[in-house]
């Protein structure tokens, strides 16, 4: 009997581990096709993601007493209109600070050449190029209200469309949607309802702390800025806005062209600059971040950094910004089925 049993086990493993070489030998097959996967199905998860971000909004509403189908339509009319009105009010002034941005690069370029005595020819042209092209961009839609390139951009045009429409989908469903995945999780056990529901705080309160802190440093280096008479604050903070999903090296992204540009305006903006992106980063890493996120969603700085260079490698852009929600759930899982793994790999070198 034994022995029987000893070898349905080898067998199990045999057959585990024949099916891990299968995968790993055509780990590149399987990569390109979970990537024609995501391509296909991104729409719809950045407007599910969007709509799980928005859904507390919705969820205040309705306690207020307002409908579901009005709660609806006012996120959706506020989210256009707040699209608009950035739209309107800040692509002018945008585009003034990248004309400025752009002189005061290539001058700072033209003055590191000549001090030196350093060829760096090649560079102020492929910097020129890139900058006259986003210069150009921008000017484009100012002047016509649309990009001259709609013909080579029908596919992103056509998936922003698909993918708004999902989000209000999602939007208006998601209270029944968490309801199937509640009755699902707890038809397959009451533990794994346990599990999807962790899982639901975990990203929930990355999500809320995530979107307060992008709007205070959008508030914060935007004032700073401006204070100590930086030309391109407006830029700057929407800058240290948006590189708030990448942590770290996106406040550094922000720093470093903030410290650049200010060299060709004044030695008292220069030093402003460096007291705000010395002293400021401070402050926000060790008192606004830990209030805003809390003690759920404290990650170690090294274990971050290993996080967003594997999400860089794997997926560019896109892993880099959801290198830290994945982890954040991969620790989760495992904080949760601890004990259970613990048990397995002790039942595993009983077998061995």
């Amino acid at each position: 009997m034994f022995s029987n049993k000893l070898n349905y086990k080898i067998m199990n493993i045999t057959a585990l581990m024949l099916l891990l070489y299968i995968g790993f030998s055509n780990i590149e097959v399987w990569w390109n096709i979970l990537q024609v996967v995501v391509s296909v199905f991104l729409p719809f998860i950045i407007a599910f993601a969007f709509a799980y971000a928005i859904m507390p909004v919705q969820e205040f509403l309705i306690q207020r007493g307002i409908k579901k189908p009005l709660a609806v339509l006012l996120i959706t009319v506020s989210v256009v209109l707040l699209i608009t009105a950035l739209l309107v009010v800040t692509l002018p002034l945008i585009y003034d600070q990248l004309v400025l941005l752009s002189r005061n690069i290539m001058e700072i370029t033209s003055d590191i050449g000549e001090k030196f005595n350093l060829n760096l020819g090649n560079f102020e042209i492929k910097m020129t190029d890139q900058l006259n092209s986003i210069i150009s961009s921008l000017g484009n839609i100012l002047s016509k209200g649309t990009i001259n390139v709609v013909n080579k951009s029908i596919n992103f045009v056509g998936k922003f469309i698909v993918g708004f429409i999902a989000w209000i989908y999602f939007l208006s469903d998601m209270q029944n949607i968490k309801a199937k995945v509640k009755n699902v999780s707890m038809a397959i056990s009451y533990r794994f309802f346990h599990y999807i529901k962790c899982l639901d705080e975990e990203i929930g309160n990355y999500i809320k702390g995530l979107s307060i802190f992008m709007i205070i440093q959008l508030l914060e280096y935007s004032f700073l800025f401006w204070l100590v008479g930086h030309p391109n604050w407006l830029l700057l903070g929407i800058l240290a806005c948006v590189t708030t999903v990448i942590p770290y090296f996106g406040g550094l992204i922000t720093n470093i062209i903030g410290i650049i540009t200010s060299l060709v305006v004044s030695t008292p903006v220069l030093i402003g600059t460096i007291i705000i992106c010395i002293v400021f980063p401070q402050l926000d890493g060790y008192v606004i971040s830990p209030k805003i996120y809390g003690k759920t969603n404290n990650v170690n700085a090294l274990v971050t950094i290993m996080a967003v260079s594997v999400g860089g490698s794997l997926a560019g852009i896109i892993g880099i910004i959801i290198a830290l929600p994945v982890y954040l759930l991969i620790r989760s899982t495992y904080n949760f089925y601890k004990k259970d793994l613990k048990k397995g790999v002790k039942k595993i070198k009983k077998t061995i």
